[in-house]
């Protein structure tokens, strides 16, 4: 407990939030290589699994990638890429580690929600004339929204959590305060910075989740609304 308050002191201590070492700069230097990796990974994982998806083609080779690229040891990975790209290259090489430990997630939930969709839907589309390419923007990419957004969210959490480790290789951000404490055994600080982490990835869940809910189609909410009203109360009881 001592322990703890010691941190919610050196988190509100003033001289916290002034100069170079401030919190909210490390914050922002931890949000900043959280973000761009996301946005790197999404830039590659989405329109491949997205034709992936579509065609069915790959699915097997990218079920594998994904899995291995999962069971890569994060911290292992930024020292080889480190060791291979040069030391004056640090940068470049923690993005790319951070931007391979986010395209599984995105890559699952980019074709797994296409192809968790009714193909009766994808049927009805065809059927009314639609072209492969409006059945993907206007029929598939809508519906498999929540499962992408998902997808994202658990990237983001991968992503945000790792970046700690970027203060090994002298990149910054909350872990920064960590490795330093470690080396001066100032537990508070460490305890402290650990808290700030934590929070970071509880607001970015909570916001992903917020998207993920927003972006189900109207129809489809509808759907669900009227199914629940329409069971019987034995029913509702069972599911709930």
């Amino acid at each position: 407990m001592n322990l703890f308050s010691e941190a919610m002191a050196w988190l509100f201590a003033p001289e916290r939030y002034i100069g170079a070492d401030a919190l909210q700069i490390r914050i922002g230097e931890h949000l900043f290589y959280t973000f761009v990796s996301l946005a790197i990974a999404g830039a590659i994982a989405i329109p491949l699994g997205y034709f992936i998806g579509h065609t069915g083609r790959g699915r097997e080779l990218a079920i594998g990638v994904s899995g291995a690229a999962r069971a890569i040891p994060s911290f292992g990975l930024i020292l080889l890429l480190v060791t291979l790209i040069g030391v004056t290259q640090k940068p470049l090489a923690a993005f790319i580690a951070f931007v391979l430990l986010g395209i599984p997630s995105i890559l699952a939930g980019a074709y797994s929600g296409l192809e968790a969709i009714d193909r009766r839907i994808i049927d009805s589309a065809r059927a009314v004339g639609m072209t492969e390419w409006q059945i993907l923007w206007k029929v598939e990419i809508p519906l498999g929204l929540p499962l992408l957004i998902g997808g994202l969210r658990s990237a983001a959490l991968q992503i945000v959590a790792t970046v700690t480790l970027a203060a090994y290789i002298g990149l910054g951000g909350l872990g920064g305060y960590i490795i330093s404490g470690l080396a001066l055994r100032r537990f508070d600080q460490m305890l402290g910075a650990a808290l700030v982490i934590v929070a970071l990835a509880l607001v970015l869940d909570g916001l992903f989740a917020l998207v993920e809910r927003l972006v189900v189609p109207r129809g489809v909410a509808a759907g669900r609304t009227s199914d629940v009203r329409t069971r019987s109360p034995r029913t509702r009881a069972v599911a709930e």
